[in-house]
């Protein structure tokens, strides 16, 4: 190969070796919240009733009476089928809060069990649980949450 036709190549070959190395460094390119990817929802539906069906409902539908308040002080968990308040909150919010826990988000009286789950769930593992959350609602309610994300 004459050398001009050689760099084009190595150039072209090095565009490509970088557009498919952004989708691991990009965030949101491989990483992303699909509730459509039978695999992200099926690691997702495996996670949530190892972690979070115990509170949260083998169902999806929350402790009875979610919106009165314990004895504790503490808000019983909610439902996270289209019932409950969950499809309200972008993906980024329901991410953060399941990283972090609700402490770091609410005001400071505000009573929650909801534990972080950094350090025992991977950010993939976390955006699994999502998915497949978001895997279980309407259509409709799940397109009003996606613009949420958009707004």
């Amino acid at each position: 190969m004459p050398p001009r036709r050689s760099l084009v190549a190595t150039v072209l070959l090095a565009m490509a070796a970088a557009g498919s190395l952004a989708g691991w460094l990009v965030p949101g390119r491989m990483h992303r919240i699909d509730p459509g990817d039978p695999r992200q929802v099926a690691e997702g539906r495996r996670l949530y009733a190892e972690h979070c069906a115990r509170c949260h409902g083998a169902e999806l539908q929350g402790e009875p009476d979610w919106r009165v308040r314990k004895p504790s002080g503490e808000l019983p968990a909610p439902p996270h089928d289209a019932s409950g308040h969950t499809w309200h909150h972008s993906d980024e919010q329901l991410y953060a809060i399941t990283k972090h826990g609700m402490a770091r988000f609410a005001p400071p009286d505000y009573k929650s069990a909801m534990p972080a789950f950094v350090g025992t769930l991977s950010d993939g593992e976390i955006r699994a649980v999502i998915a497949y959350i978001k895997s279980t609602w309407p259509e409709d309610l799940r397109r009003r949450q996606e613009a949420l994300g958009r707004q």
